[in-house]
């Protein structure tokens, strides 16, 4: 039986949102990233980017993404970019299921509107995700154990299709 299930992917595919519904239907707790990170500061993600820049939000990330996978069970909604840093991806591996939510760039502008709050997208959101796409795509597919094409499915079917991967 799996102990955790860690959803990795862009911003706006849906990692809080289905998430948070697949840990409701399992029992488990969520677990957010983004969220662990502003409780342990204090400070909002875009604070952190302002003051600190990112690197310094990246070593935050890194300290969620450990204090998370210490849970079991749990879903992990994982930030997007901490798949950058090899010590996470190895530590990702490790813990449990890696479920990729996939979008196209398209549905993730769509999603993410105008960035508030993702220091990352900056005034153009569509050509952040162009830009920081293609840095990390090839990361969630070794990664990814499971891969939910997101495009065309709401929070439930999503849902669905991870809990028919866990047999």
């Amino acid at each position: 039986m799996v102990e955790r299930i860690l959803l990795i992917g862009m911003m706006g595919v849906g990692k809080s949102s289905v998430g948070q519904a697949l840990a409701h239907r399992l029992g488990w707790p969520y677990l957010d990233s983004d969220r662990q990170v502003e409780a342990a500061t204090g400070r909002s993600v875009r604070e952190i980017f302002e003051a600190d820049g990112e690197a310094a939000f990246r070593t935050e990330e890194t300290q969620a993404l450990a204090a998370a996978v210490a849970l079991s069970p749990a879903v992990v909604g994982v930030a997007g970019g901490a798949v950058l840093d090899p010590g996470n991806r190895e530590r990702i591996r490790a813990a449990g299921l890696v479920v990729w939510l996939r979008a196209s760039i398209e549905t993730m502008t769509q999603r993410v509107g105008r960035g508030r709050g993702r220091p990352l997208l900056g005034d153009d959101p569509g050509a952040a995700l162009r830009r920081l796409y293609p840095a990390r795509q090839p990361l969630y597919e070794e990664l990814a154990e499971v891969v939910v094409d997101v495009d065309e499915l709401d929070v439930e079917q999503a849902v669905e299709m991870i809990v028919a991967a866990l047999g």
